[in-house]
């Protein structure tokens, strides 16, 4: 499957609870409206918590951008699939993706709100894959939009990401509680452009991000979680820009599910 990844920042007129209020309950549903037209396989809102936490795992790894006020990603089968849906001019899924986007206008700040289509690489996946930071469950979602070092190719920076921090990350799960771990890396694809223009997006793509689910009322407090987050902090260094990526915790809203 692709997935597309749209980091929202709210209009400044709205309120953090306004915007989520609108998005969860009007622009969500209609979306749902049109997941036949536009073959949506998939549809999950992440909605930024207000929280301490989201500035002190920032302040861990020093100046970074402001988090996001919530995610939304979209699902479908494939980027061929998709290609073929997007280049109709006209038909259903062309009406609903304008009825979309003049939706979005109304509550999201679009040019400074980056989307871009991205593959995912599990690093610890539970089977099922069903866990959820649900409303009120303890279990929050980690999200960590990532831009890579300048002294470091794409090919470079990915490669690591994947081959050297995975494993760390990995090697530390029992410790830290981590119920789900996976890397979603950007596709470079043709696709992105299309999406970028309708919504005058302004914001440079990232590289990906990580995204991880943890339970916090099981999460330990011990020197060995304490040693494990060190080691993550230390090895992001390694090759992610800091300035220009940012981190938050979420809960999620699944609005479609068909998989």
């Amino acid at each position: 499957m692709i997935r597309l990844v749209f980091a929202l920042r709210r209009q400044s007129h709205l309120t953090l609870a306004e915007f989520q209020d609108y998005w969860l309950n009007q622009h969500g549903p209609l979306v749902a409206s049109f997941a036949t037209d536009l073959n949506i396989l998939r549809y999950v809102q992440t909605h930024t918590i207000e929280s301490p936490m989201n500035e002190a795992a920032q302040n861990a790894r020093g100046k970074m951008e402001p988090h996001y006020d919530g995610i939304a990603e979209l699902w479908w089968s494939s980027e061929t699939e998709l290609a073929e849906q997007m280049s109709a001019a006209s038909g259903n899924a062309a009406r609903a993706g304008a009825a979309l986007l003049e939706d979005e206008s109304k509550f999201i700040d679009l040019p400074h709100s980056p989307l871009w289509f991205a593959y995912e690489y599990p690093q610890i996946n539970p089977s099922p894959e069903d866990i959820a930071a649900k409303l009120k469950s303890n279990i929050l979602r980690v999200f960590f939009p990532l831009r890579h070092q300048s002294k470091l190719s794409e090919e470079e920076a990915r490669h690591y990401w994947l081959t050297h921090h995975g494993p760390i990350v990995r090697s530390h799960a029992e410790a830290t509680r981590t119920l789900c771990y996976r890397q979603v890396h950007r596709a470079n694809s043709p696709l992105d452009i299309a999406v970028q223009k309708a919504r005058g997006t302004k914001i440079e793509s990232y590289l990906g991000h990580a995204e991880a689910w943890i339970d916090m009322g099981k999460a330990p407090k011990t020197d060995e979680s304490r040693r494990a987050n060190a080691a993550f902090i230390n090895d992001e260094h390694n090759f992610i820009d800091m300035e220009r990526s940012t981190f938050l915790f979420g809960k999620e809203h699944t609005i479609i599910d068909k998989r």
